[in-house]
């Protein structure tokens, strides 16, 4: 099978996407893959990586390598890549299926996903509309309140108001969710990118000014006191749902730097919760899941109270990381599908989606 894996991107989660990537490559089945990795660069420029050196994708020298600007035609005929050869004719490569291992902007959020669509290849992951609500947590909070599971309350800000009236935004947000601490999160960012915990009315006009340099609307969320849990979920018309994990990060909350650089963040699985709460939180997450119309893969994260043993859905990500410490692989590994057999898994069912 000609596999292409897509990595890099546009995104701030540029250099996270290539650490996802490498680990995909080292545990693809090369018996099985005839691999082409593709990376995008962060200016946006494709490129036909042939060695797919995992360590080097990893460290980003792969953009150092010898190289051949490749990218996906829209056309069905083409059917996979176009790959200029030194000359500058193109050279094209069938593609059987496509791992888009890329997060954020520009991946993860429907755009890649549309022109595959158009280009008729199968494509691990989601399709355009569940990427496109997942990837906006103010369109996923409307849809999740919709199927009437329990999140934590919001307010949504937006650029526009903020720059012409910014003491009424900040007044709005404290008058409807009633007092501190709160999040402070840009609706179309991932791996706590631009997100800050304001604890007065000073840092939440710092969280929104800074959090709208990252997009132009910007959710305010309530405080959920609990454990930070999440829900791998696998599968098509009928998904399933791992067991579930734990976050217990050592910082204020689980920050990019937490996920990527602290290694003194604990991860458990099982999550520390009751029987009763694991098996609330598997279930929501599949109601989430179905909710959004996603297929595939995501990993569905939620708050479990400390007091009353609530399940508060978080966010859901669409194409969640697959680095060497990431929770989704590390999940159904607990449940007896490791890594290779895991994403063999993905791509049947981008082949059954098709």
């Amino acid at each position: 099978m000609n596999l292409v894996v897509l990595f890099g991107g546009v995104s701030s989660e540029h250099d996270i996407s290539c650490i996802s990537a490498a680990s995909v490559l080292r545990n693809l089945d090369r018996e099985k893959y005839r691999v082409y990795a593709v990376g995008i660069t962060a200016e946006g420029a494709w490129y036909l990586y042939e060695n797919a050196d995992p360590d080097k994708v990893q460290s980003g020298a792969w953009e150092h390598e010898p190289l051949r600007r490749a990218f996906l035609s829209p056309d069905r005929a083409t059917h996979g890549l176009v790959v200029l050869r030194e000359d500058g004719a193109p050279e094209i490569v069938r593609a059987d299926c496509v791992f888009p291992v890329l997060h954020g902007i520009g991946g993860e959020d429907g755009t890649v996903q549309g022109l595959l669509e158009l280009a008729g290849i199968p494509y691990v992951g989601c399709g355009v509309a569940a990427s496109a609500n997942s990837m906006d947590k103010s369109i996923t909070k409307v849809l999740v309140q919709a199927a009437g599971v329990r999140q934590a309350a919001f307010y949504l800000a937006r650029g526009n108001a903020f720059r012409h009236d910014a003491d009424r935004v900040v007044r709005e947000a404290i008058e409807t969710l009633g007092g501190f601490p709160l999040f402070v999160k840009p609706c179309s960012s991932g791996s706590s990118v631009g997100v800050t915990r304001a604890e007065d009315e000073l840092t939440l006009r710092e969280g929104l000014e800074e959090a709208f340099k990252w997009d132009e609307k910007v959710l305010v969320e309530e405080f959920i006191s609990g454990h930070e849990i999440e829900v791998a979920v696998l599968g098509n018309a009928c998904p399933v749902a791992s067991t579930v994990g734990e976050i217990a990060p050592t910082q204020t909350f689980y920050t990019f730097d937490a996920k990527y650089n602290d290694e003194s963040s604990a991860l458990y699985i099982p999550a520390h919760i009751s029987d009763a709460a694991s098996e609330a939180a598997r279930d929501a997450a599949i109601r989430v899941y179905r909710a959004l119309g996603c297929r595939g893969l995501s990993r569905v994260d939620f708050f479990c109270t400390y007091q009353g043993d609530e399940v508060v859905f978080n966010e859901l990500n669409a194409m969640p990381g697959f680095t060497g410490i990431s929770m989704y692989p590390k999940l159904f590994e607990n449940g007896g599908i490791p890594y290779p057999k895991l994403l063999d898994k993905l791509i049947e069912l981008a082949q059954e989606a098709r």
